[in-house]
Protein backbone atom coordinates (compact mmCIF):
# COMPACT_ATOMS: atom_id res chain seq x y z
CA UNK A 1 0.00 0.00 0.00
CA UNK A 2 2.82 2.42 -0.04
CA UNK A 3 2.82 3.46 -3.38
CA UNK A 4 -0.85 4.52 -3.18
CA UNK A 5 -1.23 7.79 -1.74
CA UNK A 6 -4.55 7.74 -0.50
CA UNK A 7 -4.47 4.65 1.67
CA UNK A 8 -3.81 3.94 4.93
CA UNK A 9 -1.46 1.52 6.65
CA UNK A 10 -4.88 -0.70 7.15
CA UNK A 11 -5.91 0.00 3.23
CA UNK A 12 -8.52 2.64 4.65
CA UNK A 13 -9.06 5.65 2.37
CA UNK A 14 -7.39 8.98 3.69
CA UNK A 15 -6.82 12.52 1.94
CA UNK A 16 -3.48 13.11 1.61
CA UNK A 17 -1.81 15.66 3.45
CA UNK A 18 -0.77 18.35 1.34
CA UNK A 19 0.51 20.98 4.47
CA UNK A 20 4.19 20.17 3.82
CA UNK A 21 4.30 21.45 -0.06
CA UNK A 22 5.23 24.41 -0.75
CA UNK A 23 2.22 26.64 -2.76
CA UNK A 24 2.57 27.73 -6.32
CA UNK A 25 0.27 29.44 -8.69
CA UNK A 26 -1.79 26.13 -10.44
CA UNK A 27 -3.70 26.81 -13.63
CA UNK A 28 -5.78 23.94 -15.14
CA UNK A 29 -7.57 23.60 -18.51
CA UNK A 30 -10.03 21.41 -19.51
CA UNK A 31 -12.38 21.17 -22.22
CA UNK A 32 -15.70 18.90 -23.51
CA UNK A 33 -18.25 19.41 -25.97
CA UNK A 34 -21.71 18.38 -26.36
CA UNK A 35 -23.02 17.02 -29.86
CA UNK A 36 -26.43 17.85 -31.03
CA UNK A 37 -28.39 17.17 -33.53
CA UNK A 38 -29.03 20.17 -36.38
CA UNK A 39 -32.87 21.59 -34.77
CA UNK A 40 -31.06 21.39 -30.97
CA UNK A 41 -28.38 23.40 -32.43
CA UNK A 42 -30.56 25.93 -34.44
CA UNK A 43 -32.77 26.20 -30.88
CA UNK A 44 -29.50 26.99 -28.96
CA UNK A 45 -28.02 29.37 -31.42
CA UNK A 46 -31.44 31.45 -31.87
CA UNK A 47 -32.18 31.24 -28.16
CA UNK A 48 -35.19 28.99 -28.38
CA UNK A 49 -35.13 26.89 -25.84
CA UNK A 50 -37.80 26.61 -23.36
CA UNK A 51 -35.67 26.78 -20.61
CA UNK A 52 -34.20 29.79 -21.31
CA UNK A 53 -30.47 30.98 -22.45
CA UNK A 54 -28.92 27.17 -22.86
CA UNK A 55 -25.00 28.86 -22.69
CA UNK A 56 -25.31 31.44 -20.31
CA UNK A 57 -27.04 28.94 -17.89
CA UNK A 58 -24.33 26.12 -19.05
CA UNK A 59 -21.58 28.71 -17.59
CA UNK A 60 -23.18 29.42 -14.59
CA UNK A 61 -23.77 26.05 -13.62
CA UNK A 62 -19.96 24.97 -14.64
CA UNK A 63 -18.58 27.89 -12.06
CA UNK A 64 -21.01 26.23 -9.34
CA UNK A 65 -19.62 22.51 -10.12
CA UNK A 66 -16.04 23.81 -9.78
CA UNK A 67 -16.87 25.29 -6.43
CA UNK A 68 -18.56 22.01 -5.31
CA UNK A 69 -15.58 19.30 -6.79
CA UNK A 70 -14.89 18.83 -3.33
CA UNK A 71 -18.26 17.74 -1.78
CA UNK A 72 -18.50 15.63 -5.39
CA UNK A 73 -15.04 13.96 -5.81
CA UNK A 74 -13.80 12.25 -2.40
CA UNK A 75 -10.65 13.27 -1.98
CA UNK A 76 -10.87 16.20 -3.55
CA UNK A 77 -9.40 18.66 -1.10
CA UNK A 78 -11.28 22.15 -0.86
CA UNK A 79 -8.98 24.81 -2.15
CA UNK A 80 -9.58 28.46 -2.59
CA UNK A 81 -9.44 29.40 -5.93
CA UNK A 82 -8.41 32.48 -7.41
CA UNK A 83 -10.48 32.16 -10.99
CA UNK A 84 -12.78 30.13 -12.67
CA UNK A 85 -13.48 31.11 -16.50
CA UNK A 86 -15.72 29.12 -18.67
CA UNK A 87 -16.28 29.31 -22.48
CA UNK A 88 -18.79 27.99 -24.15
CA UNK A 89 -19.24 28.12 -27.82
CA UNK A 90 -21.50 26.61 -30.99
CA UNK A 91 -19.27 24.53 -33.34
CA UNK A 92 -21.38 24.69 -36.40
CA UNK A 93 -19.31 22.02 -38.23
CA UNK A 94 -19.34 19.52 -35.79
CA UNK A 95 -23.30 20.62 -34.31
CA UNK A 96 -21.27 21.06 -31.08
CA UNK A 97 -21.35 22.74 -27.51
CA UNK A 98 -17.31 23.34 -27.04
CA UNK A 99 -17.01 23.71 -23.42
CA UNK A 100 -13.46 24.80 -22.03
CA UNK A 101 -12.64 25.55 -18.43
CA UNK A 102 -9.52 27.65 -16.91
CA UNK A 103 -8.94 27.10 -12.78
CA UNK A 104 -6.54 29.06 -11.14
CA UNK A 105 -5.57 28.98 -7.64
CA UNK A 106 -2.20 29.08 -5.23
CA UNK A 107 -1.92 26.46 -3.58
CA UNK A 108 -0.83 23.31 -2.67
CA UNK A 109 -2.67 20.98 -4.58
CA UNK A 110 -4.05 21.44 -7.97
CA UNK A 111 -6.58 22.32 -9.84
CA UNK A 112 -7.18 19.89 -12.71
CA UNK A 113 -10.43 18.37 -11.06
CA UNK A 114 -12.16 21.27 -10.66
CA UNK A 115 -11.50 22.59 -14.10
CA UNK A 116 -12.94 18.87 -15.03
CA UNK A 117 -16.20 19.31 -12.92
CA UNK A 118 -16.86 22.61 -14.39
CA UNK A 119 -16.79 21.16 -18.08
CA UNK A 120 -18.92 17.87 -16.64
CA UNK A 121 -21.54 20.20 -14.43
CA UNK A 122 -21.72 22.28 -18.01
CA UNK A 123 -21.98 19.54 -20.26
CA UNK A 124 -25.16 18.10 -18.25
CA UNK A 125 -26.36 21.37 -17.75
CA UNK A 126 -26.70 21.50 -21.95
CA UNK A 127 -28.05 18.36 -22.00
CA UNK A 128 -30.50 19.04 -19.22
CA UNK A 129 -31.81 22.40 -21.10
CA UNK A 130 -32.05 20.39 -24.04
CA UNK A 131 -33.58 17.31 -23.11
CA UNK A 132 -37.06 17.73 -23.63
CA UNK A 133 -35.86 18.60 -27.54
CA UNK A 134 -33.14 15.49 -28.34
CA UNK A 135 -32.80 12.45 -25.92
CA UNK A 136 -29.67 11.52 -27.98
CA UNK A 137 -27.10 14.06 -27.51
CA UNK A 138 -23.71 13.07 -26.34
CA UNK A 139 -21.29 14.59 -23.79
CA UNK A 140 -17.58 13.46 -25.00
CA UNK A 141 -14.21 14.22 -25.26
CA UNK A 142 -14.46 15.68 -21.76
CA UNK A 143 -10.34 15.96 -21.09
CA UNK A 144 -7.48 17.92 -19.43
CA UNK A 145 -5.69 19.97 -21.94
CA UNK A 146 -3.33 21.20 -19.63
CA UNK A 147 -1.83 22.30 -16.01
CA UNK A 148 0.51 24.21 -14.66
CA UNK A 149 2.45 24.47 -11.12
CA UNK A 150 3.20 21.66 -8.73
CA UNK A 151 5.92 19.56 -8.07
CA UNK A 152 5.18 16.73 -10.70
CA UNK A 153 5.37 20.33 -13.06
CA UNK A 154 3.72 21.63 -16.40
CA UNK A 155 1.40 19.56 -18.77
CA UNK A 156 0.03 20.46 -21.95
CA UNK A 157 -1.92 17.31 -23.81
CA UNK A 158 -0.23 16.55 -27.46
CA UNK A 159 -2.44 14.75 -28.86
CA UNK A 160 -5.12 16.81 -29.93
CA UNK A 161 -4.67 17.06 -33.90
CA UNK A 162 -5.68 13.36 -33.79
CA UNK A 163 -9.16 14.24 -32.16
CA UNK A 164 -10.02 17.12 -34.53
CA UNK A 165 -9.13 14.42 -37.40
CA UNK A 166 -11.52 11.85 -36.32
CA UNK A 167 -14.42 14.16 -36.07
Amino acid sequence: MADFTHFNDQGRAKMVDVGGKPISQRVAVAAGRVLVNEHTFALIQSGGMKKGDVLTVAQIAGVMGAKRTPDIIPMCHPILMDGINLELSLDEHRSSVEIKATVSCDGRTGVEMEALTAVSTAALTVYDMCKAVQKDMTITDIRLLSKTGGIHGDYKREDESWRIQQQ
